[in-house]
């Protein structure tokens, strides 16, 4: 993994002195670890949740019962809620989320192992992308927060 596109994120998030929040489901902390290997992140990483059970995801950050329920945990709309809701707790600048299917069991016709869903919210916006992932368990985890680091990363440049 290259961890340049920690260090990039966190140069421009602390240029512009911007905070992120963070919220993890499929990744199990992966994403958190990967951001706090830059040393100095304590400037702008603020925190994040692991919410792997529904339940976790409705009351730590807010995710809809209905939204689920209806489109599931691993749906743009649920990303999209994770990442308004960390950054609602947290007060953050930025939230940024990862749901999906790391395998190798849990994937339906629709929603095949592998299936990642990375959202970003700010006050300017939020954007959700759909990955599919052809690997093992940990190489899934990981492309996903490789992923999402590089939506953040585009996003942030696209803000300048």
């Amino acid at each position: 993994m290259d961890e340049a596109i920690e260090m990039v994120v966190g140069l421009t998030l602390r240029e512009r002195g911007w905070t992120l929040a963070i919220a993890e489901s499929c990744t199990g902390g992966l994403l958190g670890h990967r951001i706090t290997n830059v040393p100095g992140s304590s400037d702008y990483f603020l925190g994040g949740v692991v919410a792997y059970a529904y339940e976790a995801k409705e009351r730590l950050l807010d995710v809809e019962h209905n939204t689920l329920y209806e489109h599931g945990a691993v749906s743009r709309e649920t990303a999209l809620e994770m990442a308004r809701g960390t950054r609602s707790a947290f007060g953050a600048d930025v939230g940024l989320s990862v749901t999906g299917i790391a395998g190798p069991g849990g994937g339906l016709p629709d929603k095949p192992v592998g299936s990642t869903w990375i959202a970003v919210s700010m006050r300017e916006g939020e954007w959700a992308e759909c990955h599919l992932f052809e690997g093992d368990r940990n190489s899934n985890k990981e492309q996903s927060v490789e992923m999402a680091m590089r939506l953040l990363q585009k996003i942030l440049e696209q803000r300048t």
